[in-house]
């Protein structure tokens, strides 16, 4: 497994560009990060070349909602912008979502189309991920779709389960678009964490992790995250961990956290 860490919530007692040399004094070979359209992506590739670091993944998509039936081609355009961003720092991974999301502090969906069916959003969304599949697989990235929680964090979000995201994504056929699996969402959604782990392994390229309730480190929560772990081990899972987390208190403690629950594994 690649263990990344979310330099935009762990290490914000640092400038941003302070926080890559810091993730890895920590022992993190990975990071990972939001937007890229906010950040200079030569200066990050600077900063990776100079730690040592490797990126995991980045948001792909930005102020168009994919379930919106009437905005496919505009969404598409934004995509093709996010695949040249990936291919200049060499990012593997971008995540994508069926709402476009508001910016922090802000806690739900930009738009939630009542004025459309759930059939109508699914298969705009199926259409759209479609049409980025010869694109992904031609740039060699991978988009994965993240369902979210609608419990605290983004009210009126569209898609919210694994089952929903694993038959979209499984019915585009396509090995370059996968299934982002964030526990903390999901255990707030749906539950049942390694048992939706391993029903949909084959779908899932990518992890996010959080405990719950809070969103915080490992053990601050309710989630047996070293059993998580032991899980994805048996499984083979090689693809990166993203910790996408708030410390409870600092970094440094949040830091500590994780590596004691991944120790050994």
């Amino acid at each position: 497994m690649k263990w990344s860490a979310n330099i935009e919530v762990l290490y914000k007692e640092f400038p941003f560009e302070e926080r890559f040399a810091a993730a890895k004094k920590d022992g993190f070979d990975y990071i990972e990060f939001w937007d890229w359209n906010n950040k200079n992506l030569d200066e990050v590739n600077k900063l990776l070349d100079a730690n040592g670091l490797a990126i995991t993944g980045m948001s792909g998509d930005g102020p168009i909602s994919m379930c919106d039936p009437e905005r496919g081609d505009e969404y598409l355009d934004f995509i093709k912008q996010s695949i040249e961003a990936a291919k200049k720092i060499n990012c593997p991974v971008l995540i994508v979502h069926s709402n476009e999301l508001l910016p922090e502090p802000q806690q739900y969906a930009a738009d939630t189309f009542d004025q459309y069916s759930d059939t109508v959003k699914t298969l705009a969304m199926f259409r759209t991920l479609s049409k980025m599949a010869p694109l992904a697989e031609e740039a060699g990235v991978t988009f994965c779709l993240e369902a979210l929680n609608v419990v605290t964090d983004h009210l009126g979000n569209f898609l919210q389960h694994t089952k929903d995201s694993a038959e979209i994504t499984s019915m585009v056929e396509s090995p370059n678009i996968k299934v982002l699996y964030d526990a903390y969402h999901m255990y707030l959604n749906e539950g049942k964490t390694c048992e939706t782990i391993t029903k949909y392994l084959d779908q899932i390229g990518y992890i996010h992790i959080a405990d719950a309730p809070g969103r915080a480190e490992p053990g601050t929560g309710a989630i047996n995250y070293r059993k998580v772990f032991e899980v994805l081990k048996d499984l083979n899972y090689s693809g990166a961990v993203g910790f996408e987390l708030y410390p409870k208190t600092d970094t440094a403690t949040a830091v500590r956290a994780i590596q004691e629950v991944i120790k050994g594994l």
